[in-house]
């Protein structure tokens, strides 16, 4: 094996067979790979990393993270990532749909009410502690041994162990505090009601106010709840997810400045232009530049 870096790319296969749950060591892949380079890439699956004893950096949605022993990284459908590891390293890779979940009896807002798996957030990874590793250590051996076994309720088996391995991780995510229990559990849903809201809408609605209007809320109240939970304003956080879709866009379609523009809601194409080198320092076509290499 060339002794350089390994960049992965994952496809949802296992012994070249379309899978909806696979789960594989850094090793494997290491292998597989044989050190050849690939570029940024995103997948339409949720994706698990634990790097047991690997380190280099992981980027994700352009910002770089890096990778250090027992750092374990969630990154979800459609973003943006890259994977840089130092040779040989060790670990899991954890790779499944929102079906798998479906048929394995995991309801549908299981991951929406974890705090493990941001859409558009910064997505840094979880650092686990000696104590923590000896349980998901468990879950994941069961995994991996469920999974290649010939057993006929095998993926049964591993939906259980993802639950119970995806639950422990996500026991210890800190929390940010609000003033006290009633607060916390409105501040919660409004939280993620409003990340839902905007990720069905932030093409289209680019104001506080229309989240507000459909949260019944006033505009300034959710402006404070955004504020406390995630140290960022409503105005922020919508801005960054549409810049976020405009670099994705310009790295992953062959669209135009005007076109991506356009795909999100900007009707005036100078307009656009000003509003993503405000928020970036940079125009989309340097952009562009920047991340091609």
């Amino acid at each position: 094996m060339p002794a350089m870096d390994t960049i992965y790319s994952l496809d949802l296969s296992y012994n070249c067979v379309p899978m909806s749950f696979v789960i594989k060591t850094m090793e494997e892949i290491d292998r597989q790979l044989g050190g050849i380079a690939d570029t940024p890439h995103r997948h339409n699956y949720y994706t698990v990393i634990w790097s047991y004893t690997a380190t280099g950096k992981h980027i994700i949605d352009f910002n770089e993270y890096p990778i250090r022993p027992n750092d374990v990284f969630f990154v979800s459908p459609e973003q943006v990532h890259q994977v840089i590891t130092d040779p040989s390293p060790t670990g899991y890779v954890i790779l499944f749909t929102p079906e798998f979940l479906e048929k394995n009896s995991i309801r549908e807002d299981f991951i929406a009410n974890l705090k493990l798996f941001q859409k558009s957030d910064e997505t840094p990874p979880l650092p686990l502690t000696q104590t923590m590793i000896g349980p998901l250590k468990i879950f994941a051996d069961q995994m991996m041994s469920a999974f290649r076994s010939e057993n006929d309720l095998r993926f049964e088996t591993v939906g259980a162990y993802l639950k119970l391995f995806l639950i422990e991780c996500n026991g210890h995510c800190s929390i940010s505090g609000l003033a006290n229990i009633q607060s916390i559990d409105a501040g919660k849903t409004i939280v993620k009601n409003f990340k839902t809201i905007v990720e069905k809408h932030f093409t289209t609605w680019h104001q506080v106010k229309d989240y507000a209007g459909a949260l019944f809320v006033s505009p300034n109240y959710l402006n404070e709840v955004i504020k406390s939970a995630m140290h960022t304003s409503a105005k922020d956080y919508i801005q960054n997810r549409i810049i976020l879709e405009a670099k994705r866009m310009a790295v992953f379609t062959g669209k135009s400045s005007k076109e991506i523009g356009f795909d999100l809601g900007f009707e005036d194409p100078s307009h656009f232009s000003k509003f993503f080198k405000a928020n970036t320092r940079q125009s989309l076509q340097q952009f562009k530049q920047t991340a091609s290499k």
